[in-house]
């Protein structure tokens, strides 16, 4: 919502993702627009090495952990993995290695489609790898008077407590006793 909270509130995330949607369109239009000119076996490589690396090995440990936390390594996997800014470096990689093309489009189109379409954006270690309503956000939103967001399926409802046990807050003068 601003800088002293980086949270965001149902509205300002649905206009988040607004934003994703448009660039999502942008590439679309691009991709139908160039579609004779984009070498496909590239694009769908580029288009689904960013999931085999970023997000299917930690979809995978989240459901064997049964709710469990899972090693961060894999929430570093998905948030290098889908940086718009590791995916600007690949695609300039791309074009001095290889060469400029019209498959890279599917790179941005792969993130906004994510961020746009299904909401996803960077992963907090404080949080569960999968999305778990939060009681803490619930009751934020129930003091700013806001509708509860609806709840994500998963076949098992894991315990939504975070990835990193809350730590006590000490004060500095409590400190220095």
């Amino acid at each position: 919502m601003d800088q002293a909270n980086p949270f965001e509130t149902p509205r300002t995330y649905s206009l988040h993702r607004a934003e994703y949607l448009v660039g999502l369109a942008v590439t679309t239009g691009m991709i139908i627009y160039h579609f004779g000119d984009i070498r496909w076996l590239p694009a769908l490589g580029l288009f689904l090495y960013i999931d085999l690396i970023g997000y299917i090995p930690g979809a995978i440990a989240f459901r064997k952990s049964g709710g469990q936390p899972i090693h961060k390594a894999y929430y570093v996997l998905y948030n290098v993995m889908h940086s718009l800014i590791t995916q600007g470096a690949v695609a300039a990689l791309w074009c001095l290695l290889v060469k400029p093309e019209w498959a890279l489009l599917v790179l941005p189109f792969h993130l906004f489609g994510d961020r746009g379409l299904f909401g996803n954006f960077m992963k907090s270690f404080a949080l569960p790898f999968e999305p778990v309503r939060q009681e803490g956000y619930l009751h934020l939103l129930d003091d700013l008077g806001l509708p509860h967001p609806k709840p994500v399926g998963h076949e098992m409802d894991p315990v939504p407590v975070g990835h990193v046990p809350a730590r006590p807050v000490v004060r500095e003068t409590e400190a220095v006793r």
